[in-house]
């Protein structure tokens, strides 16, 4: 075990409460001084909650910081900046209608004579951090305009490039990246590890652990479960500590379904903005009423395999048959009309008009169905949203409600009520459970065990390792874009986790 006098910061008894949750419990985490600290583990687990908190983002219940052998108080992002800490974030925290060097140097701006800003300065620094990462990006470019990859780096930047810099949070700091801009970070964190800086580096990706890090601590539901150096541990270790593999539940529920399939892919590619193959030659089946299930870290291409299915990415290719006969995915309202539909993982912003109310919310994607006689008949629509709020167990006290009135597991089954009224064949569900408690989980997935039983066919992704295996009557599983792994049956949370991981590539 490293030293305690390496230690740069040490966080300790950080509890942190949610209503209805306890998300991190009596947590101890040390950041080491010019080492890359590594934290993992499963979706949920607390890791994100507990740099947020190191970062200035939220507050904890309870708990205490020291850096550099003093207590500090960290109420705010500028009081964690004022005390050197950086953070990456794993969704990109851009602005979008900024250029490169204004995004860089926002809130922290040189002026001249205290009036002017100084933007020379600005741009011949931003363009020596660019080069610094060997990336040559227009530095007056809005970052709008940029790739997915290209916008990485600028955040990437915008942290590395602080003056009094002394901890870095890189929260899944490679999950837009291909393999060349990896081995450029990787030189990068290397760099700040010579100048002393510290890392906090959180990532699924096993194998990068090996590669980078120096300390690894592992977080599992909320609380933490070991710590080790990582010379000292190997893949089996991590996974075996994030899955409390001993006690895992290897249950599986049995289906019947029928023999016939419903729909094939072949052999279907992408590639994103950045020129990334986000898939690669995947193919798969599904069954009438069966329940085909999607397990894969960030990055695997789960939700882009979903978003072609869904017409919503007309470039990829590959050959693709519904019942049978050959057809193209080339748009969302072609395939709701062939009776696909699609849960999105962002609920708020992608599956929910926020504006509207409940009822309208659910009844908005089938409005045709209302229409009599070239007017929308409020009776006939009152009628499918009752049915549906009824069917669906929406505890609701007046669908005439804001939507936003409603509990986080309410709001999904609104979501899932909407598209069900398109009357689908294929139900496409993209982290179905994200954002919802327990008791709200296991109403989602009885409903989703539903549907199938009448017949529709179902392809679920979701992150964590026993909702998958739980609901699934077969898993693919996705590594970087390809397909790694399909399982019938006797199959645990260990054999997900292997094919899920690079670690062997």
């Amino acid at each position: 075990m490293l030293s305690e006098k390496e230690i740069c910061m040490s966080a300790t008894g950080i509890t942190k409460v949610y209503p209805g949750t306890i998300a991190l419990d009596n947590v101890d985490f040390n950041i080491y001084k010019g080492k890359v600290n590594i934290l993992i583990g499963e979706n949920g687990a607390g890791k994100s909650t507990l740099m947020k908190i190191i970062a200035g983002i939220e507050q904890m219940t309870k708990g205490s910081l020291t850096l550099e052998g003093k207590e500090i108080k960290i109420s705010s992002i500028a009081d964690a900046e004022e005390n050197g800490i950086g953070i990456i974030h794993q969704e990109l925290n851009l602005f979008p209608n900024m250029t490169v060097y204004q995004n860089i140097f926002m809130a922290r701006e040189t002026t001249k004579n205290k009036v002017f800003l100084d933007n020379e300065i600005h741009i011949r620094e931003t363009e020596e951090v660019l080069k610094r990462l060997e990336h040559y990006i227009n530095v007056n470019s809005l970052v709008g305009s940029l790739q997915v990859g290209q916008k990485q780096i600028v955040e990437i930047a915008r942290a590395v490039c602080r003056k009094n810099l002394k901890i870095l949070i890189m929260d899944e700091p490679t999950s837009s990246l291909g393999t060349s801009e990896i081995e450029i970070l990787f030189k990068v964190v290397n760099e700040l590890k010579a100048s002393r800086i510290s890392i906090v580096y959180i990532s699924h990706r096993l194998g990068e652990i090996k590669e980078i890090g120096d300390h690894v601590t592992v977080l599992r539901d909320g609380k933490k479960v070991a710590e080790e150096e990582v010379k000292n541990v190997d893949i089996n270790w991590m996974v075996s500590n994030m899955l409390n593999k001993d006690q895992e539940d290897k249950s599986r529920a049995r289906r019947k379904y029928s023999d016939d399939e419903v729909l094939r892919v072949d052999n279907v590619s992408m590639k994103n903005d950045a020129g990334v193959k986000v898939l690669d030659n995947v193919s798969l089946s599904l069954k009438k009423g069966e329940i085909l299930g999607i397990y894969g870290l960030l990055g695997a291409g789960r939700t882009e395999l979903l978003e072609t299915l869904m017409g919503m990415h007309p470039e990829a290719t590959g050959n693709f048959y519904y019942n049978g006969k050959e057809f193209t995915p080339q748009n969302i309202s072609t395939q709701i009309k062939n009776g696909f539909v699609m849960v999105p993982e962002d609920r708020q912003k992608v599956g929910l008009v926020q504006t509207l109310n409940i009822e309208k919310n659910i009844t908005l994607s089938s409005l045709e169905k209302y229409i009599r006689r070239g007017l929308l008949s409020k009776i006939v629509e009152d009628e499918h949203a009752d049915k549906m709020i009824e069917d669906l167990r929406i505890r609701v006290a007046d669908k005439r409600l804001p939507i936003l009135s409603l509990s986080g597991g309410n709001q999904q089954k609104v979501v899932i009520s909407k598209f069900l009224l398109t009357d689908p064949e294929i139900i496409l569900l993209d982290e179905p459970s994200r954002g919802i408690d327990v008791g709200a989980k296991e109403e989602v997935f009885n409903i989703v065990r539903q549907l199938a039983d009448q017949g529709r066919s179902i392809i679920l992704v979701a992150s964590e390792l026993k909702e998958i295996l739980s609901i699934s009557d077969r898993i693919v599983v996705l590594c970087n874009g390809r397909v790694t792994a399909q399982f019938d049956d006797d199959v645990e949370e260990w054999n997900l986790a292997d094919a899920a991981t690079d670690f062997k590539q």
